[in-house]
């Protein structure tokens, strides 16, 4: 290709990118993802200090944002988001569907194992919990509803990463790499092999002491990832399955899962491993 019809491509892109550019809902989004970081949430100050925006800028959206009910008031002049948003993603037809599907299955094994389980999926650079069950106990563990884990410190983000496409996985990355500012572990693909040979990972939490996390895919139609079931296994006396139990009991549910959404697992079923107690 001529450096002139380079030039001219790279004119026409800038052209498209002018023409088609639509401030007014990316100063929206930028507010929406700027108060997802922000569990406190942000006066207007601090939100048009962040963005970079003037005050009458911020005030025009979050007037806006307040009004659909995105975002509400807090602490007097603090903004927060509201739950509307992870209500939208419940009620998206395709994860409508999984969670629909998914909670007999969960109910079925806190029932059988008297632990909590619970179903994530992988959104943008965190894991975000769209289903949670708890066991019918006086004592026990369980992961909050709707609330989210960075990627890569949930043993579900590293199940889920392990089964994705390439491409998929590749962008995951990307991503987390762009909201958080690190380098991917030098250990991730040796990480990831080792749960694809295995088919689960079960480690100890990286977030809280004395608890295992149990952690299988769920497949959609073309073999990859969309999700993961996990047991955050504690040792209690009202418990009556072993972490082989449970590793049993909860694969099962995860390709009953899998099957009913029209799903299928990589390669040849996998026979139930048997991890150490």
């Amino acid at each position: 290709m001529s450096a002139k019809k380079t030039a001219k491509t790279v004119q026409d892109a800038a052209l498209a990118k002018n023409v088609y550019a639509t401030p007014a809902l990316e100063k929206g989004l930028d507010v929406i993802e700027l108060l997802a970081h922000e569990s406190g949430g942000l006066t207007k100050s601090d939100i048009s200090r962040r963005l970079n925006r003037t005050v009458s800028e911020i005030f025009r959206m979050l007037r806006c944002l307040e009004s659909r009910g995105y975002i509400a008031q807090s602490d007097g002049d603090r903004y927060a988001l509201t739950l509307k948003l992870f209500k939208l993603a419940q009620e998206h037809p395709p994860t409508e569907r999984l969670i629909t599907e998914a909670l007999p299955m969960m109910h079925r094994v806190t029932h059988d194992i008297r632990q909590s389980c619970h179903m994530g999926i992988i959104e943008g650079a965190q894991v975000i919990i769209l289903a949670q069950v708890n066991a019918s106990t006086s004592v026990g563990f369980y992961v909050k509803l709707g609330s989210t884990v960075d990627l890569m410190e949930a043993t579900s983000g590293y199940v889920i990463l392990a089964y994705q496409e390439d491409e998929h996985r590749a962008r995951t990355l990307a991503e987390w790499k762009r909201l958080t500012g690190r380098d991917v572990p030098e250990n991730l693909e040796s990480h990831l092999a080792r749960v694809r040979r295995q088919g689960y990972e079960m480690r100890a939490s990286y977030k809280v002491r004395g608890v295992v996390n149990i952690s299988y895919p769920i497949f959609d139609e073309r073999a990859s990832a969309i999700g993961a079931l996990t047991v955050p296994y504690i040792q209690h006396d009202e418990a009556n399955a072993s972490t082989a139990e449970t590793c049993a009991i909860l694969q099962k549910a995860a390709l009953e899962i899998t099957h009913v959404i029209g799903g299928s697992p990589p390669g040849k079923k996998r026979s139930v491993p048997q991890p150490a107690n």
